[in-house]
């Protein structure tokens, strides 16, 4: 019999794409498949074929704005991200919560991330199984510490397994607020204690699917079975996509280009921020494609700006890429087997931008705050001209591209017959 399964898909295109693809993989094993995101991502989701219900919060704007970007300036700092989170989502909290309640009546199953455990509290309202989706590694773990801090500090064991209690409880704390009257008075639900839902949820052994590669975090020995890494979930570009004939002619002009965009992460001074980037390609000598570039920056016949290409499509191409290091990005980026340069805003962009260094697949992140010509053109130089980068960045591709996430994931919510 088919199912009703509503993902939430809060966030931005990083966070939609890999939900987009697991909902065509239920949907391809008989599924009924509805996804929950901003507004703005229906012509992606219903492209797809899946139902799909809006969120009126749209995270372009809200990033754009004068307190997002108070927001991403609080760069790695888990209480500021976090309080921040809070100033933002607030006065639209209710709103929010309303629309996702609505958009998950009549589901059979809920898949939702972490932030709020939101699918905890319709899920016991609905009385319906639900499922975490975990973009970056949140599972406890005394292997490392948690993505929004600093990796690579001595915490031992032990202050690595309690610095996810750590954020978990920071994000509680601030969320309580919100959360608590709304399951009393829209859920006719108690109130959750002050330690909030946390340790219920690793007590009941709630499935989690964590959509990255063990290529790029391995396994942590002390994770529980519940607990399945399943593989990136990628969204492929259409069998009959072209690109631009600018953008063919420019590719076929002369040698692979470095990519270099930020997604939905916007600088404070985006044109400062183009220039440097500018001023680096010259200075190491690499053509660049640039995406999402000011209207009023210059034309270069070594740099070209496009608008929408698939990254799929896109990074193979490259002879590297530069990029905020959001979760999609990185696997995109990772999956091309060129070396990537991550230029992290917020959040967990500094992990995955640790991660990459460590696995030898580009160098150190460099902060967008602390971008310099320099910096960025030696960089690009290393990850372009280093035959130990491109070679580990080789590496990983092969592993990730032979890895199959979407159908991973469908195996541990739809298990095979027979």
């Amino acid at each position: 019999m088919s199912r009703l399964i509503v993902i939430i898909a809060a966030g931005s295109r990083g966070d939609i794409q890999p939900c987009v693809a697991l909902g065509q993989g239920l949907a391809a094993r008989g599924d009924k498949v509805r996804l929950v995101a901003s507004g703005r991502y229906e012509p992606m989701v219903t492209g797809a074929r899946l139902e799909f219900t809006a969120l009126t919060a749209d995270p372009t704007e809200i990033l754009t704005s004068d307190e997002g970007q108070e927001w991403l300036a609080g760069g790695r700092n888990p209480v500021k991200f976090i309080r921040n989170f809070k100033r933002i989502i607030g006065p639209m909290a209710e709103r929010l919560l309303t629309e996702a309640l609505a958009a998950c009546q009549g589901a059979d199953l809920l898949l939702t991330p972490t932030i709020g455990f939101f699918g905890e509290h319709v899920g016991e309202h609905l009385d319906i199984p639900r499922v975490l989706i975990h973009f970056q590694p949140s599972q406890p773990t005394g292997e490392f510490p948690h993505p929004l801090l600093p990796q690579g500090r001595l915490l031992g064991r032990t202050g690595n397994r309690l610095s996810f209690s750590l954020v978990d409880q920071v994000a509680w704390q601030l969320l309580r607020p919100f959360i608590n009257p709304w399951r009393q008075r829209s859920l006719g639900l108690a109130k959750l204690p002050l330690l909030g839902p946390m340790r219920r949820v690793r007590r009941d052994e709630r499935p989690v699917l964590c959509c990255f590669s063990e290529a790029v975090v391995p396994r942590p020995a002390d994770w529980p079975p519940y607990v399945h890494t399943t593989g990136y979930w990628f969204v492929d570009a259409a069998s009959d996509w072209a690109p631009p004939q600018e953008l063919a002619d420019f590719l076929a002009a002369g040698p692979p280009p470095a990519y270099v965009g930020f997604g939905s992460m916007v600088p404070k001074n985006p044109a400062e921020t183009d220039a440097i980037v500018r001023a680096a390609l010259r200075q190491a000598g690499v053509r660049g494609i640039l995406a999402g570039a000011p209207e009023t920056a210059p034309r270069d016949e070594d740099v070209l700006v496009v608008s929408d290409v698939p990254h799929a499509w896109l990074f193979p191409r490259m002879a590297a890429v530069v990029h905020h290091g959001g979760a999609g990005t990185t696997a995109a980026g990772l999956r091309a087997g060129v070396p990537t340069i991550i230029c992290p805003f917020f959040g967990d962009q500094p992990y995955w931008g640790e991660r990459v260094a460590a696995l030898g697949a580009g160098p150190k992140p460099l902060p967008v705050k602390e971008l310099t010509v320099g910096g960025l053109a030696a960089a690009i130089t290393q990850a372009v001209h280093s035959e130990s980068v491109r070679s580990a960045a080789a590496r990983v591709g092969e592993r990730i591209s032979a890895e199959d996430g979407v159908a991973a994931a469908c195996d541990v919510l739809s298990p095979p017959k027979g």
